[in-house]
């Protein structure tokens, strides 16, 4: 909750930004040995760094240092923040070498959207799938209601990860080259919080060459995490959480106009 004396008592939004791999896992490894793990924890600290100066935004990272997070691990601390969004930063390698540019994900209940999109979510998961029901404390009800309860839940989740997703992506686009104009849709499990709206951003991949040399210089970085801000500020701009302060600056604007 931001405290009454900031001027409003209205509470912040809260961003989990979790970059992708870390420790023991390097993620992918360019040519000329960069590594994933590195070039996502410079984006991610420094779009932490762009929220925190932003009024009405709280951010958490998920690691803010070389250590390993497993994929189940990353959800909860999402859901313990009781987090509006996260978001999931990458730089992944792809099945072919000449693939580029930047892309945005969200979670999909069916099939993957593109033979990459299934590419890259197998690649992610590996064996740590994750239980969604025991995620919104449906333990104690009929099966039948839980899974009711659970699709609905997954549902509004997806549409507001996707309109969250489209938002980034149109912002990455004076950035950078887009691998994929639309957001893509798989099975990532680090997306599966059944109540807030996730995505995953493949900030380029560091299989190309081009896209690895960009990805490690500091104002690439810089200009991507701007970026990402934008993209999320617009969408809540438009989507605010109704305690919160962005909500009540809405609200005030409506009044004076």
């Amino acid at each position: 909750m931001a405290p009454v004396g900031k001027g409003h008592p209205k509470r912040d939004i809260i961003v989990v930004v979790d970059p992708g791999h870390g420790g023991k896992d390097p993620g992918a490894v360019g040519s000329k040995g960069q590594r994933e793990k590195d070039v996502v924890l410079s984006i991610a600290q420094l779009l932490a760094k762009r929220l925190k100066r932003e009024k009405g935004f709280d951010v958490k990272l998920v690691r803010n240092d070389d250590f390993f997070v497993p994929l189940r691990k990353r959800v909860d601390i999402a859901r313990q923040h009781k987090a509006d969004m996260f978001i999931s930063v990458h730089a992944d390698a792809a099945p072919r070498l000449t693939a580029s540019g930047a892309s945005v994900y969200a979670l999909s209940e069916g099939g993957a959207t593109s033979a990459t999109a299934r590419f890259m979510a197998q690649r992610e998961n590996g064996a740590d799938l994750l239980g969604a029901t025991t995620l919104l404390n449906l333990k104690d009800k009929d099966p039948m209601l839980a899974g009711v309860i659970l699709d609905m839940s997954m549902n509004a989740t997806i549409a507001s990860s996707l309109q969250l997703g489209s938002s980034v992506l149109g912002s990455l686009q004076s950035i950078t080259s887009l691998h994929q104009k639309r957001v893509e849709q798989a099975g990532f499990a680090v997306l599966k919080s059944p109540d807030v709206p996730s995505i995953l951003v493949e900030t380029g991949f560091i299989s190309n060459a081009r896209d690895a040399q960009r990805l490690v210089t500091a104002r690439h970085q810089q200009a991507v995490a701007d970026g990402l801000f934008e993209g999320l500020k617009s969408y809540f701009q438009k989507n605010p959480p109704m305690d919160s302060y962005m909500a009540w600056v809405q609200e005030q604007k409506k009044a004076q106009a």
